[in-house]
């Protein structure tokens, strides 16, 4: 299969999902404002692992709570998409947001730590004028 077919698998995956998510009626995820970050589909198309980020709640009852509604997430997907084999759904926590946040805190952080040469406190004195 070739790869761009498994990306636009993905794709769709993606944002079926996160539609489907919508439509879920435990608090635990409706709540949460859960929302879809990506998604990978195995080669075979048995397997799917489906990366999620949530504003705000426990991220057990979260993860428990999405664990208890894949097989209804798995049913709708199978109406909506036209493939062969509906994957089974793994959930994942994407944390690469919180992660980006943290390193740009630290890089500002270390940009006001450092002492100005003369040529910056040059520049900051002419832009003061």
């Amino acid at each position: 299969m070739p790869k761009y077919r498994r990306g636009r698998i993905n794709d769709e995956m993606q944002k079926e999902t996160a539609a489907i998510l919508r439509e879920v009626k435990d608090p635990r995820v409706k709540e949460a404002f859960v929302s879809v970050t990506g998604a990978e589909v195995t080669a075979d198309l048995k397997y799917a692992k489906i990366f999620y980020s949530a504003l705000r709640g426990e991220d057990k009852e979260i993860a428990r709570g999405l664990k208890s509604c894949a097989p209804f997430i798995r049913g709708e997907m199978a109406k909506r998409l036209n493939l062969r084999i509906t994957p089974e759904l793994t959930f994942i926590r994407d944390t690469s947001l919180q992660h980006g946040a943290h390193i740009a805190t630290l890089l500002h952080q270390i940009e006001s730590e450092r002492p100005q040469t003369e040529d910056e406190q040059d520049t900051d004195e002419t832009e003061g004028d």
